[in-house]
């Protein structure tokens, strides 16, 4: 019996738990008032139980079950923005009517640790902020202006850059004002498409150093150049590199082909060895008669590869060798590491990170400005529309497949606080260490190899 069911004979019967009562009733009437109380109790049961059915069709509140059901939410469908384009190759106008605010439904992430660096790109100008002279000195090299004002994009460019990089540089920010609409700040700022910084840290020291800020994709530890975001994560037209979430999803596909242990145990490189004296020193590791240092270097023949249709350029083809050289600071990969880097690639550098980052990157240096943005006189204002619809080819192609068609569900992921001074001359000093390591590897194998001779 349980519970409840011994309560209510306990009622019934007059019992209770701290007086116990000798019963006067013979054999006989217990019987009979047992049977009373069971009709009793049958019958309070069937009461309680119709007036529970009826309360809960009539909107009651039930005695014997509280139990509240709640409407299981349906999430609406998000309307769609494709490029609106009415003629063909005719540049279009902005429309008006994408969404000017955020509302997020989903909760927001944390960013991964490589964001701390935005901090550090920054830290020239934490303390006296950016004025206009300061982003007027970076005028010199810069080959166009943004100017980002009540959530639209204005343009003044100065001059042509290589291939298409300005194009979708600029398409790119057209896709992040669309996945974070509204929250991006008004700012003004400098871009240059080229690879070397040029604003070195040896210029521009003291309390009163006017470092001008100045964005590109490059930069290095001697250098105050502003680092964002490369523009082929947008496609690269002029050699048929995708934009890049279907470059990783070339890759991914790729990694499945063929286990690690399964494939070419070598270095592997492909690329332009013209470009830096760094790759030029890379081509004498290749393999030859006398020594093979367990590297397969190619020459990237982009000329030759144009004319074949860059059948040859698919990363994801090239997932068959169990290591990978990354010429500005490459080293041997065991497979856990090799796995680690495949991670941080799929997890840590996916298109919705890239825009977290731009969106961070741009957020913190508008919040240095010490002076209100303003549309230049030639400035143009920018959108997809007023960017794709005029093209056609394969920068159309990877501009309809790159286009942001609706804001984000969640809010940009949640920054880290900057390294503090320990931490970072920690990272510093491994990584230097790192480097001295290799340095004398190099050192004791020429050493060997005179002695053999």
């Amino acid at each position: 019996m349980d519970k409840d069911n011994e309560t209510y004979l306990k009622l019934f019967l007059g019992r209770s738990n701290h007086h116990h009562r000798q019963s006067l009733l013979s054999k006989k009437g217990k019987s009979r008032a047992m049977a009373f109380v069971m009709v009793c109790f049958a019958a309070t049961f069937l009461a309680f139980t119709v007036w529970n059915i009826n309360s809960t069709f009539s909107g009651g509140a039930s005695i014997l079950m509280k139990k509240k059901v709640s409407p299981v939410p349906i999430p609406e469908a998000q309307e769609e923005f494709p490029l609106r384009c009415t003629q063909p190759h005719v540049r279009e106008k902005c429309p008006r009517d994408y969404p000017t605010s955020h509302k997020p439904t989903g909760p927001a992430r944390t960013c991964p640790s490589y964001f701390k660096w935005i901090h550090e790109d920054l830290k020239a100008w934490k303390e006296r902020g950016i004025t206009r002279e300061m982003v007027e000195g970076a005028r010199r090299t810069a080959h166009f202006r943004v100017v980002i004002v009540d959530g639209r994009v204005y343009v003044e460019k100065y001059k042509k850059s290589i291939q298409t990089r300005d194009v979708f540089t600029l398409w790119g920010i057209m896709q992040l004002l669309r996945m974070y609409p509204g929250k991006v700040p008004d700012l003004e700022l400098l871009f240059d498409c080229d690879d070397r910084p040029v604003i070195p840290k040896g210029r521009f020291q003291g309390p009163n150093a006017a470092t001008p800020p100045l964005f590109r994709y490059c930069s290095d530890q001697w250098s105050f150049d502003i680092v964002f975001p490369d523009w082929s994560f947008w496609g690269w037209a002029e050699i048929n590199i995708k934009p890049w979430k279907y470059v990783l999803e070339d890759i991914k596909n790729g990694n499945k082909k063929t286990k690690w242990k399964e494939r070419v145990p070598y270095a592997y490189w492909k690329g332009n060895p013209h470009v830096t004296p760094t790759r030029k020193n890379l081509m004498k590791c290749n393999l030859t008669e006398k020594d093979d240092w367990n590297t397969r270097l190619y020459i990237q023949d982009w000329e030759q590869e144009s004319h074949q249709g860059f059948k040859q350029s698919n990363l994801g083809d090239q997932c068959t060798h169990r290591y990978k050289i990354y010429v500005e600071g490459w080293a041997w990969s065991a497979e856990a590491i090799g796995e680690a880097a495949s991670r941080f690639i799929h997890e840590d550098m996916d298109m919705d990170h890239v825009y977290d980052y731009m969106f961070h990157l741009l957020n913190e240096y508008a919040k240095l400005l010490r002076f209100k943005p303003v549309i230049p006189p030639k400035a143009v204002e920018y959108c997809p529309e007023t960017m794709a619809c005029a093209l056609n080819g394969t920068e159309r192609r990877f501009m309809e497949d790159s286009i942001v068609k609706f804001p984000s569900d969640s809010n940009p992921c949640t920054i880290p606080p900057p390294y503090d001074a320990t931490s970072l001359q920690q990272f510093l000093d491994r990584k230097a260490n790192s480097i001295r390591q290799v340095e004398i590897w190099e050192d004791e194998y020429w050493e060997s190899k005179k002695k053999v001779q």
